[in-house]
C-alpha cells in the first residue's frame, strides 16, 4: 500500500467531530493501516495555562506502568561508591572526569544524563552543549540524585519526563503501536493522572481542555476529557 494510500485510509475511519472516549480512541488507533515499522503512540495534552507564569511552567516525571517500548542508554556522572551502584543498577556509562572530558569533545550516545549534585558544578561549564539537546540534568526530572540506583531503575522501568511549551501544550510518547491496548490505556491515565495532581492552584476554570493520541505516521484521535475522570 502506498504511504498515501495508508494515510487516507486511517483518516477515513475518524470523525473529526468527534471527541472518543479513551477506550475506543486507542482501539480505533490500533486499527489504522499498519506501517513497516512499530510506531511510537504520542499524546498530546493542551493545558488552560500561561507557561510564561513561573506557577504555570509545569514540568515533572511519570514512570508509565508499562513502560515505553524503547529500551534508553543512560549515562551516570558521579564518583567513588556511587559509580559501583550506577554499574549494579544496569546504567550503560558511568563515570567521572573522563566522562565529563568524552561530552565535551562531543560525545552524546546516550539518552538519559544523571548526576549526583556534587558533580553539578563540573556539568553546568557544559550547558552550552547538553542544553540545547535537553540532556542536562535537573532536580525536577529526578536525574539530579543521590539515589542513583532509584535513579537508573526508574529509567530502565519507562520514566518520561514531559514539560508544557509555549503554546500551554503537553507531548509525550506513550508506549508503541504493538501494546495491548490496556496498557496504551494504562499509560495514558497515569500521565493525564500525574499532570492532574499538578493542576497550578491560579488556574481557574477548565484545566484539562484537550487530549489527542496519535500513532507516528497516523492522524490524531481526540480524546473524550470525561474518560479520565471515572
Amino acid at each position: 500500500m502506498l504511504k498515501g494510500k495508508r494515510i487516507k485510509a486511517s483518516y477515513s475511519k475518524i470523525d473529526k467531530n468527534k471527541a472518543y472516549l479513551l477506550e475506543d480512541a486507542v482501539s480505533l488507533l490500533k486499527k489504522f493501516a499498519p506501517a513497516k515499522f512499530d510506531e511510537a503512540v504520542d499524546v498530546a495534552i493542551n493545558l488552560n495555562v500561561n507557561p510564561r507564569r513561573a506557577e504555570q511552567n509545569i514540568r515533572s516525571t511519570v514512570v508509565l506502568p508499562h513502560g515505553t517500548g524503547k529500551t534508553k542508554k543512560i549515562a551516570v556522572v558521579c564518583k567513588g561508591e556511587k559509580e559501583v551502584q550506577a554499574k549494579e543498577a544496569g546504567a550503560d556509562f558511568v563515570g567521572s572526569d573522563d566522562l565529563l572530558e568524552k561530552i565535551s569533545n562531543g560525545w552524546f550516545d546516550f539518552d538519559i544524563l544523571i548526576a549526583t549534585p556534587d558533580m553539578m558544578r563540573d556539568l553546568g561549564k557544559l550547558g552550552k552543549l547538553l542544553g540545547p539537546r535537553n540532556l542536562m540534568p535537573n532536580p525536577k526530572s529526578g536525574t539530579v540524585t543521590m539515589d542513583i540506583t532509584k535513579a537508573v531503575n526508574e529509567v530502565k522501568s519507562g520514566k518520561v519526563e514531559f514539560r508544557v511549551d509555549s503554546y500551554g501544550i503537553i507531548h509525550s510518547s506513550a508506549g508503541k503501536i504493538s501494546f495491548i491496548a490496556d496498557n496504551l490505556i494504562g499509560n495514558i491515565q497515569a500521565l493525564v493522572d500525574i499532570i492532574l495532581k499538578l493542576k497550578p492552584s491560579t488556574v481557574k476554570g477548565i484545566f484539562l481542555k484537550n487530549v489527542t493520541i496519535s500513532s507516528t505516521m497516523g492522524p490524531g484521535v481526540k480524546i473524550d476529557t470525561a474518560s479520565f475522570f471515572k
